[in-house]
């Protein structure tokens, strides 16, 4: 089974993601000048609806009949790194199944995967892939409902390349595509999901569960405590022991480290469970930052872009005092005009989709 990753021309666009019985989707029509006019962008919840409820309900909504693009979310699918095999470009596929067979969650025969490159192959070196690797079964249940809607799938993207899309677009328009850049978005009850980007590529990727209270959390409350004062910081996992090698024995890219002790869960005398919370999540944004710094450190990081919703410049301007580095919020409603009045839920499901809309066709992922 192949990824069906080449797209076909349309007027206009349906993106869509299909996770956890939850449906985000945007309506798109592309403008001449590049931007997109948003024609309809939501969220709808199965809920105790039978799936041939559901499918009325969305085709009440006008979804019927449209070529769709689909994109996966980091729960459904694995982002491996791995050397490149030494074979012909068209055998890539077949080497990457067998290399990765011990580092994916379940038999290598019930995967569908496809391969890029990391980076731009501008570095010296040996070169390595991004191996997507996502179950038959999920697959299959995002092309069903593409079934039941009557839309012809052309695309089946993931939120990594996604997100670099945009924050592509950002680089670009600020004049500094060929530096490498960040880009951190952050949705209530998902994975975070950080990507640095240069000259059009994705370099690095890194997916890590929020604390449950996040989003509760009073960021500026932990504005004066530093990563290093920090209580706890002993026992933080050492920089070099949380940067992974590249032959994916010990670790990827897209590892999830949640699983690290972080940050002590009985917050001491004077830091609260919200102080807490802060600081573990800047605890795994930071580590990420060195691993960056210490793989890539003839590329130093030209900046970050974040996105968390209504709270975006509120985190932008925290992780600015806290990092030391510029921050700033992630921001793309210039290219697409039409969306403001979603909800905040509908807006931040389905930002990473607009990625989508970005994507071209000479571009694998």
């Amino acid at each position: 089974m192949r990824w069906p990753w080449q797209r076909k021309s349309s007027g206009d666009q349906l993106v869509v993601s299909w996770s956890g019985h939850t449906l985000a989707y945007v309506l798109a029509r592309a403008r001449q000048d590049g931007t997109y006019d948003v024609l309809k962008l939501g969220v709808e919840r199965q809920g105790t609806d039978s799936t041939e409820a559901f499918v009325q309900r969305l085709q009440a909504l006008g979804l019927r009949g449209f070529e769709a693009r689909i994109m996966l979310r980091p729960e459904q699918y694995q982002l491996l790194q791995i050397d490149t095999p030494a074979v012909p470009p068209e055998e890539l596929r077949s080497a990457a199944r067998y290399q990765i067979r011990d580092m994916i969650h379940t038999h290598i025969d019930d995967v569908t995967l496809d391969v890029m490159r990391v980076g731009d192959d501008q570095q010296k070196g040996k070169g390595h892939l991004f191996v997507v690797a996502a179950t038959n079964a999920v697959v299959r249940e995002v092309l069903d409902l593409g079934d039941s809607m009557h839309w012809s799938v052309s695309v089946i993207d993931i939120q990594e390349t996604a997100q670099r899309n945009l924050q592509n677009a950002l680089a670009a328009r600020d004049g500094r595509a060929e530096r490498a850049n960040a880009a951190l978005v952050l949705v209530n009850g998902q994975k975070a999901v950080l990507t640095i980007s240069a000259n059009e590529e994705l370099f690095y990727s890194r997916s890590f569960d929020l604390p449950e209270d996040f989003f509760d959390a009073a960021w500026e409350q932990g504005s004066g405590v530093s990563v290093a004062d920090a209580p706890d910081a002993a026992p933080f996992t050492p920089v070099e022991d949380y940067v992974p090698d590249y032959n994916g024995q010990r670790g990827a890219f897209g590892h999830d480290y949640a699983g690290t002790q972080l940050y002590d869960r009985s917050a001491p005398s004077g830091v609260s469970m919200h102080d807490a919370s802060a600081q573990r999540f800047l605890i795994e944004v930071q580590r990420s930052l060195d691993v960056w710094d210490r793989t890539w450190s003839s590329m130093p990081l030209n900046g970050l872009r974040v996105y968390a919703g209504a709270r975006s410049e509120e985190l932008a301007q925290w992780l600015t005092a806290q990092l030391g580095q510029a921050v700033v919020a992630l921001d793309v409603t210039a290219w697409f005009p039409g969306g403001e009045d979603a909800t905040a839920d509908g807006q931040a499901l389905c930002l990473p989709l607009l990625g989508v809309l970005m994507r071209t066709e000479s571009r694998k992922l």
